[in-house]
Order: C-alpha cells, then structure tokens, then sequence
C-alpha cells in the first residue's frame, strides 16, 4: 500500500540526514551544491532573528555554514569572502576565517548613510587572524560589522566565496562561489475610509521585497491594490523563489470580516488560491493577509503579462470572497502538534465541486495554540480503508509540502460517498528539518455528495463531541429541562463549535412548529450509549434543516 510508503519517508527523514531545498525565504538560504573534493559542498546563510522588520533590532546574528550536503558535516578551517548587496548597492566586503565551518557575525545596522556608495559606511570591528587574515572570533566575541544593513526593507544578496578550507595555510585552487538572498520587512502604514461607517480603518503592508506604491481600495469591490519596483527579466526572474508581502487589517472592518477566501490577481492575472493565505489565529484584534508569489507563479504570470503591463512594477491585487470555511476536524501529530483541517463550505459556488476537488485548509500549531511556521508536511487520503493518494511534495530530495507561515491549501479529490481518513506528516520545521514537532496523526470524517455535486453532510469523527454534552440531551429526554432550554443549549454549543455539526441547507418550505417525538427518543438513547454519535447528529441537522434551531 501506498501508506507504508508515506510512513516511510517520515522515518528517513527522522532517521537520517537530508538535503534542504534552496531558495531564500525570510530569514534563510542554502545555495545550490558544488562539487569539491569528492563531496558536494554548499554554503548555507541563517538570520537570528529569522523575521527582521527594519528600524525594530539594533543588532542581528547572520551564521554563514560551509558543509558537504551528503553527510551533513562541516568543513573546518574556512576562510570566507563575504559580500552583502541589496539591488544594485554593495553594502560590505569583507575576509572572515573560521575554525569549525560555522561562521557568525554581528550586523549592527546605521542609517544616515549620505554616501553614493554606501559600502563607505561600513566598518568591520574583530580580531584578524595571523595566517588567513581574515576577521575571526575570539573566545565569547564575533567579528561585527556595522553599516547600511538590513536598516531597510528588501531582499538582500550574501555573496560568498571559499577561498580555502580544511586548512588555514591551503587555498583552493579556485574561489568555490555562492549566492544566498534572505529578506528583511519593512512596515508601511495607510488608511482607508469604510465608506457605511466613514470610520477611517488602518492597513499595514509589511512588505519584504522593496517599498509599496499607489496602494489603493475600491469601494464597491472591496479591493485592495498596490505595486512594487520589480525587475521581471527572465534572468532575474529564474533567481527569485518568493515575493512575500503581508496586509494586516482589524477584524471587526466588515467587507472582510465574513471572509476566509479570496482572489488574488498580479498584473492582472489571477494568480492560484494557495497563493494567498488568510491568518486570523496569530492575533486577537488583526487578520494577517499572506500574499506569497512563487518563483514558479512569476515565471507563469510573466508568460502571460502584455508587454503594456510590465513596467518595472510588480502590481498586486485583492479582492474578497463570500467562502465560509468551517472546521472538519484536528489532528494531533506527535506530542507537540496540532493540525486544524478546514474545508471550504460555500454553498453559492459549486463550480469547485463539478471536478471532485475540495480546497482543505491545513493549519498547523504547537500546543500553546501558536502557529508554527516553515513547516514540511505530508497528508494521505484512504477511502474505506484504501488508500487513494498520498503528496509528500514534488522533490524526492527535500520532502515535504511547505507551509512557510503555518497553514496552506490543498485541492483534495473526493471521489465517492462515504468514510475517508486523513493522515499527516510533519517531516519537520525549517530549512533543517527541526524534528521538535515531526510525527504522524490521523483523522477519520464522512463525505456525502448531492446529486449536483455539491456537498451535503461531512459527519465529522465523533470524538469531537465532548462526552459532558449527553448529560443535556439525557436530562431533556426526561423532561428535567424543556424544549426551549434544550434548543438554546444546543445552538450555544454549535456556535461555540463544542459540538461540531456538518454544514446542512434551511428548508424554507418547513412548517415544523413542534420537535418530533424520534428527536427527543434519539437523545435519550443516544444518552444512553444506546445509538452512537453520528445518529445524534443526524437529528441535530434535521433540526437545523427545519429551522427549529437558527444558527
């Protein structure tokens, strides 16, 4: 079955030794290997802290790591050429030797710079090493450098060179090069007017690529639009892994209160549903907007971008949908995680369900409800006990599906009525396959299909029902509590989310005034361990279906 092969590639990956993916994210890089010595050999570059907004830290760790990708180990006596850029501006260029193959160095950023060169700014304080020359640590102290750096918002170059290893006194017969690109954010601030109240709303752009223009919002669409300076030469283009771009908005500004879905277009073509990500778990009073735009999804956009619509300018819009997700169940991974499946349930819009793909939110936390993030997971579908599909990913090297701010959104086929469980991996969180968090769960829900192929009843695994919840319905069995007080315990409950109940249409034709006696039987048994879960929650969506509990 294909199961054991799921199960497996989480045993490799917690068993063994593996290679990371290259592409820069937000705090992180790892350049593409090169072969030296017999060994494959790449330069991997680390921030501390891994999401830096300028203007908030006056210092930040950056660890440059020279390994062999294979065995995972370092190579000592390293003596580095270190360059930083951001576009088209050297910011430093200095010597750095290190004993271990494990580079720190403390970057202090300045403003205020007037120079035309900013590199000019720059100073290098540490100790120099006798032989190689280079700035070493020495005891508890790391070479510092202090200039131009990551004091603004943007995507930064880390030029490196080995130019010897293994010894201090041995150089290599030619400089071995690498390119790493990490991002630093930046916050820009605007204001929008909610055209019902005139209540002037603020919108944060925390933007890590470079600075937002022409940010605008559409009253009637409730769209919001901006652009960015962006190079889409094709040569550019094939370096660049992600755009990343994030609105933060209050949640109680209601054109996207009701929202979980949205469209997402860049120079006016629209980009694919994972690209965008709504966050509303990070904070109590902020929905966190993720625009996250591939290497793959520039490389598509720009094939289809008119030449009248390129500009220097990378143009992104937004635009909110009426699609209500609801909860379909959680799934506890090893001992620290939690994984919450949502699922799509837009009753107006069926176009999605014509081809028997469901968009299924994966979320993922540690137990103190915190999203975590860069996550590389896995998920498994089985259908009666047979396995239809397993995704790990698309590179056999780097497993895993990447959720880089926690949650992400798959289109699952569905292809029959009835029982499905759901297993997920997470192989691991980071560039480094942290296995804080690694493991596998599983959840079991039911599916049935209408005949237009829109959904009908999800009946969730019963184990989401709290057990305290039957002493109410045994006590309104036996007349101990009355109609009324019963109706409103349960629709407290289903709000609540205590009990979860599958999505279910109101019949407005019904004239149901009284709850049936089978109801109230159903209750009783259902009390008394005499009918199981999914019984009692049949009779809670007849209710519903009737309109004697309003939701």
């Amino acid at each position: 079955m294909k199961i054991n092969t799921f199960v497996f590639t989480l045993l490799i990956i917690c068993s063994s030794t593996i290679g990371v993916a290259y592409g820069h994210g937000l705090g992180g890089d790892q350049a593409p290997p090169i072969n030296f010595a017999g060994m494959d050999v790449t330069v991997s570059t680390m921030l501390n802290p891994s999401d830096i907004t300028a203007g908030e830290i006056n210092k930040a760790n950056m660890k440059i790591r020279f390994f062999d990708t294979l065995t995972d180990n370092n190579l000592d006596n390293v003596t580095y050429r270190v360059e930083l850029w951001q576009g088209e501006d050297l910011l430093a260029r200095q010597l750095f030797y290190d004993e271990d193959g494990e580079l720190n160095v403390e970057i202090r950023p300045k403003t205020n710079c007037n120079e035309k060169e900013l590199w000019r700014c720059t100073t290098y304080n540490g100790f120099k090493d006798p032989i190689s020359g280079g700035l070493t640590a020495m005891g508890d102290g790391k070479p510092v450098i202090s200039g131009p750096i990551f004091n603004r918002g943007g995507l930064y170059n880390i030029k490196v060179d080995i130019e010897g290893a293994t010894s201090p006194k041995v150089q290599v017969a030619r400089p071995l090069s690498f390119e790493t690109f990490v991002s630093v954010a930046q916050d820009q601030n605007f204001v929008i007017k909610d055209i019902e109240t005139l209540e002037e709303i603020p919108i944060t752009i925390k933007t890590y690529y470079d600075d937002i223009t022409s940010f605008e919002y559409n009253d009637n669409a409730y769209s919001m639009s901006f652009n960015m300076p962006f190079n889409w030469d094709q040569n550019y283009i094939s370096l660049v892994q992600m755009v990343h771009e994030e609105l933060r908005l209050p949640k109680d500004f209601k054109p996207y209160k009701q929202t979980q879905g949205f469209k997402g277009y860049v120079n006016d073509v629209e980009v694919d549903n994972r690209i965008i990500i709504m966050d509303p778990y990070s904070y109590d009073d902020l929905n966190i907007i993720h625009f996250l735009v591939t290497g793959n999804e520039l490389q598509r956009i720009k094939d289809q971008i008119t030449p009248n619509n390129i500009d220097d300018l990378i143009k992104f819009t937004i635009v909110p949908q009426a699609i209500k997700t609801e909860n379909l169940l959680d799934i506890e991974v090893g001992d620290n995680a939690l994984v919450k499946i949502s699922w799509n349930n837009n009753d107006n819009d069926h176009d999605v369900f014509n081809v028997d793909a469901i968009p299924i939110e994966f979320a993922f936390f540690n137990k103190t409800g915190d999203l975590l993030k860069d996550v590389r997971y896995g998920y498994n579908l089985s259908y009666e006990n047979e396995e239809l599909f397993s995704n790990v990913g698309e590179d056999p090297k780097n497993p895993g599906i990447v959720a880089s701010e926690g949650i992400d959104i798959q289109k699952i086929n569905i292809p029959n009525n009835g029982s499905y469980s759901l297993s997920v991996a997470i192989f691991g969180i980071g560039m480094n396959y942290n296995q804080e968090y690694s493991g596998i769960g599983k959840g079991t829900f039911e599916i049935y299909m209408n005949q237009d192929q829109s959904i009908g009843d999800i009946i969730v695994n019963s184990s989401e029902i709290p057990d305290w919840i039957k002493n109410n319905a045994g006590w309104w069995a036996d007349g101990k509590i009355d109609d009324a007080d019963f109706i409103s315990g349960l629709e407290f409950m289903i709000k609540s989310n205590m009990i979860q109940v599958p999505f279910v249409d109101h019949d407005n034709s019904a004239t149901i005034s009284e709850i049936p006696d089978w109801i109230k039987n159903n209750a009783g048994w259902w009390a008394d361990g005499k009918i199981d879960d999914a019984d009692f929650i049949s009779a809670v969506q007849y209710l519903i279906k009737n309109n004697i509990i309003s939701l």
